[in-house]
């Protein structure tokens, strides 16, 4: 399998995961009281809004070839990493 196909596949699925930790979020949100809901639904505007930047990303992968492929895989990553950090973090505080 082609690397670009490999890397594809390991970022959308990660998405879908992602995607379901954040509704499983936002399902933990409605049980809170009112001033947790406020805090809460904040936290869960911003995952949303990065889940949002890492499907247009990916929309960009599969469009990009060669040395675009690889400045556009960057600023993926990094979008990435974003995401996971805001979905462990709010995770925790949801507990």
């Amino acid at each position: 399998m082609e690397i670009k196909e490999a890397y594809k596949q390991k970022m959308e699925a990660q998405l879908k995961e992602w995607s379901a930790q954040i509704d499983l979020l936002e399902a933990k949100a409605e049980n809170a009281g009112a001033d947790m809901k406020v805090m809460r639904a904040k936290q869960l505007q911003e995952l949303r809004a990065k889940q949002r930047a890492a499907s247009e990303k990916m929309k960009e992968l599969g469009k990009a070839s060669g040395e675009a492929w690889e400045q556009v895989k960057t600023t993926a990553d990094k979008i990435w990493d974003e995401l996971k950090a805001g979905v462990a973090d709010a995770r925790s505080k949801f507990k």
